[in-house]
């Protein structure tokens, strides 16, 4: 990794600024796979598994046999492994159901919001070189507690037409029974304009590759949520002397193996540092079955050093990393400063694998800069805040003659005279 002493503020954004891809080719291909599978349905979905997954399917859903297949060829081991992470991350989601508080603005007039779960939403789960079961954890726990009626699962098969064992069983733990197998921008497409086989969603969730990305962001344009804008993963971790390099480097490696594309970035106030980390990284890369992606990953990242622990907390802020890792004995220090992050992991032994899986946070998180204005998801993203108001006759004597001035003003004399009329009642005129 390249290591770069103390930029220039004026230098910070170009410095965190991420790969750039082909825009408009990305967006005209993609657009073209949406409009096929909004117009043609399933049958598109079947030429593009055969153009796209080199695969022959007679049907997308996966069947109660080979879910009951798949969970007896996943470990024992493994299953209580997941089972564990179910666990935790169950805890942390179900303790954010807020019950409504009702709120009296004025005597006579009481306010109120209450979650409502968001009725249908389909998962995307990324299968190929790395079947991520574990987003299915990060969630399907959460849309089961919030309380969404319709949850379907859409995930790329393998050239037999089958789905990774470990992505069935984490489903049918969860309790997810529409599992399709569908990948790509074909699949976000399917479940934001529905097809024969697959329902329509009102949310579509869930981390991809760059073509899945940008279906998510065109469906959005035309009416289905989602849950943020996302790219290759990133981590940043500030390191002081009190880190320990071999760990940094774990950490920055378990990063750069997501993908070529994916980027690992080290901020320092010690140069010393920097360089251990830079041993271990090339001692620990060398025994990665994921070597060759983590090696370009690793060398389009970089390392900077400043002079002061302000400087690496404002550096973060700037780059807003999907994970930060503040590897030191002091990482107390530096939460009041802690701005924009998708998730935050203190101290040496708080590595990103943790939250990655079993700690109980969530791993889908914003990046490429959205942790400035997105958050991760959680159990918020499957609900929707509904307001309530309930105005006695006491509180319409109280608001009226303000509403009606107010109206007024702003020339609108049906509002205005939705006011008058019920004041008019109370009053006998």
């Amino acid at each position: 990794m390249k290591i770069i002493k103390n930029p220039a503020i004026q230098t910070w954004s170009s410095l965190c600024k991420r790969a750039v891809i082909n825009e408009n080719s990305l967006q005209e291909t993609v657009r073209t796979i949406l409009n096929d599978v909004k117009t043609n349905k399933d049958k598109a979905l079947v030429k593009y598994a055969q153009l796209l997954d080199n695969v022959s399917l007679e049907s997308f859903k996966v069947t109660e046999e080979e879910i009951e297949k798949a969970k007896s060829l996943v470990s024992e081991e493994l299953k209580k492994a997941i089972q564990l992470a179910k666990k935790n991350i169950e805890t942390f989601h179900n303790s954010q159901k807020e019950d409504p508080k009702k709120v009296t603005t004025v005597t006579g007039v009481t306010c109120w919001r209450k979650s409502v779960a968001i009725e249908k939403v389909g998962l995307y789960i990324p299968g190929g070189s790395a079947p991520l079961f574990s987003t299915i954890l990060m969630l399907g726990i959460p849309a089961k507690s919030a309380g969404c009626k319709e949850i379907i699962l859409c995930t790329p098969p393998n050239k037999e037409g089958a789905v990774n064992p470990a992505i069935l069983y984490t489903a049918s733990l969860v309790g997810i029974t529409q599992i399709f197998k569908v990948g790509g921008a074909q699949a976000i497409g399917a479940m934001a304009y529905g097809t024969e086989t697959i329902p329509q969603v009102y949310k579509i969730l869930g981390p991809g590759n760059q073509f899945v990305t940008k279906a998510k962001e065109l469906v959005q344009q035309q009416g289905a949520a989602i849950d943020m804008p996302a790219g290759p993963s990133e981590v940043l971790v500030i390191a002081d002397e009190t880190s320990n390099p071999v760990f940094v480097a774990a950490d920055l490696l378990s990063q750069a193996e997501h993908g070529a594309d994916s980027q690992s970035v080290l901020v320092t106030t010690n140069e010393e540092v920097a360089k251990n980390v830079e041993v271990e990284l090339k001692k620990q890369l060398e025994d990665l079955p994921r070597k060759e992606l983590a090696k370009k990953a690793i060398e389009n990242s970089f390392t900077v050093v400043f002079n002061s622990k302000e400087e690496c907390i404002n550096f973060s802020n700037e780059y807003a990393p999907e994970h930060l890792i503040i590897a030191s004995e002091k990482a107390s220090e530096y939460i009041d400063g802690v701005m924009n992050a998708g998730s935050v992991f203190l101290g040496n032994y708080s590595c990103e694998s943790a939250g990655d899986y079993a700690s109980g946070t969530n791993h889908t998180l914003p990046t490429n800069g959205y942790a400035k204005n997105y958050s991760g998801v959680s159990l918020d993203s499957f609900v929707k805040k509904i307001t309530f108001q309930e105005v006695t006759k006491e509180g319409i004597d109280n608001l009226g003659e303000a509403i009606e001035l107010m109206a007024e003003a702003e020339g609108l004399q049906a509002h205005k005279n939705a006011i008058t009329v019920r004041l008019k009642e109370l009053n006998n005129v």
